[in-house]
This record gives C-alpha cells, sequence and structure tokens, in this order.
C-alpha cells in the first residue's frame, strides 16, 4: 500500500475535518431524530429543512473544501431520502 493510499484512507475513517463537514452530519442526525418525532412536534417540515440543509452543506464541503469522511458521505442519504419523499408527494396521487 503507497503513502498516499494510506494517507486517503485515514482521512475517509476519521471524523470530518471542516466546519462545513461537521455543520452537515449535525444537520442530518438532526434530521433523522427530527423526522422520528414529528408526532411529538406536530409536523416534520424542521427535520426535512434539516435533512436538504445537511445534504447541502455536505455536497459543498466534499466538492469544495474536498472532504473525504465517511459521516459526511453518509449525510447526504437524509436529503436523498426527503427529495424523494417529496416527489413522492407530488408526482403519486392518493
Amino acid at each position: 500500500m503507497t503513502n498516499e493510499s494510506a494517507s486517503l484512507r485515514k482521512r475517509f475513517f476519521a471524523v470530518p475535518s471542516t466546519q462545513l463537514g461537521r455543520w452537515a452530519v449535525g444537520l442530518a442526525a438532526g434530521s433523522i431524530v427530527l423526522i422520528l418525532a414529528w408526532s411529538i412536534l406536530g409536523g416534520a417540515m424542521l427535520g426535512f429543512l434539516c435533512g436538504i440543509g445537511g445534504g447541502v452543506l455536505a455536497l459543498v464541503a466534499v466538492i469544495r473544501q474536498h472532504e473525504r469522511s465517511w459521516l459526511v458521505f453518509l449525510s447526504i442519504l437524509p436529503s436523498f431520502w426527503v427529495l424523494i419523499f417529496i416527489l413522492g408527494e407530488f408526482l403519486v396521487p392518493h
């Protein structure tokens, strides 16, 4: 294994190193909690907004700041699920 691939592997399994990466992970975790607790709060809109915001910040951190932490890549998933849910609400009749 070369020194460069070892460094990349170490960065991938580390916690986020950029501020945007940390915010993205926090917002994604918050969105999951808020969406699961929607019956207590009376709506999941705040969770949806946190999910979209976390995904956008994660994409910016990966593309512009070269963040390579697996947690940042994982924080893109809640925004994807929110977008699929919103598209399903508009495209599929009830």
